[in-house]
């Protein structure tokens, strides 16, 4: 079985496991520093994730929100990054929008990911230089040439002046509570671009931004500059993703 095939099983066996406490209130913890909340489901399905994809490569490392992270995974060439749930406050409100995110990178480079939304059965796949596919099906990045009118898929937050010395462009925004979901509409077209300018976890975005380069968009930190990922923190300056020519806007305004 190939990377891919690999990912997408393991992503619907999640799905499996997530809809059985979907609506029927599970456990929730807080995980206490700001780290927010965690469910049963969310805890169930890292361990089924973990045991399931570290057997089929056991050389590849590992990092997750779910797991307590251990250096090993920094001198391994392949390493899984994975969210169990992303979305867990949708998940636990019964709100549909979430997410299991898996992705592998090589080298600090993602080179395969697949998201899956359980219960509106869309799986978004890519493999780096393979495109980028929605239930099988090729998707492309908004064809929106301007920055101004752009909806942006963003929190109130990241739309405040002092976070803009470049000027603020004028833009729409929406929300998605899903990160890795935010970045799949911004693939598919559905929305023109998506931002978050805060410390982002690798394991929320790293399964969307393939999916959104290889839909022929952009998905860089808030610099600009090209996510490494697993790194030392696990965590990236933020992230816009978008076509070419808003991503060009929301920088010039960012920087």
């Amino acid at each position: 079985m190939n990377d891919l095939a690999l990912l997408t099983e393991a992503a619907r066996a999640a799905g499996d496991i997530a809809r059985r406490y979907f609506q029927k209130s599970p456990k929730v913890w807080d995980k206490g520093g700001s780290a927010g909340p965690v469910t049963e489901a969310d805890l169930e399905v890292d361990r089924m994730l973990s045991d399931d994809l570290r057997a089929a490569r056991p050389d590849y490392g590992w990092l997750s929100e779910e797991t307590e992270d251990s250096a090993t995974r920094l001198s391994q060439e392949n390493v899984f990054i994975v969210d169990p749930i992303d979305g867990t406050r949708a998940f636990i409100e019964g709100a549909p929008h979430w997410a299991h995110s898996l992705a592998i990178a090589k080298s600090g480079r993602v080179e395969v990911a697949a998201i899956y939304m359980p219960m509106l059965d869309l799986m978004f796949t890519a493999t780096l230089g393979g495109g980028a596919y929605l239930n099988d099906v090729p998707i492309n990045v908004s064809a929106r040439r301007g920055t101004p009118g752009a909806n942006i898929l963003s929190s109130k937050a990241n739309f405040r002046e002092e976070f803009w010395p470049g000027g603020f462009p004028d833009l729409q925004r929406s929300f998605r509570s899903s990160l890795a979901y935010r970045l799949c509409l911004v693939a598919n077209g559905e929305f023109d671009g998506m931002l978050t300018l805060r410390p982002t976890w690798e394991w929320d975005v790293a399964a969307g931004c393939l999916i959104v380069a290889e839909a022929g968009g952009l998905a860089t930190e808030q610099t600009g500059v090209q996510p490494v990922f697993n790194s030392i923190t696990g965590q990236l300056n933020g992230i816009v993703a978008s076509n070419s020519d808003i991503h060009f806007g929301l920088i010039a305004g960012l920087t």
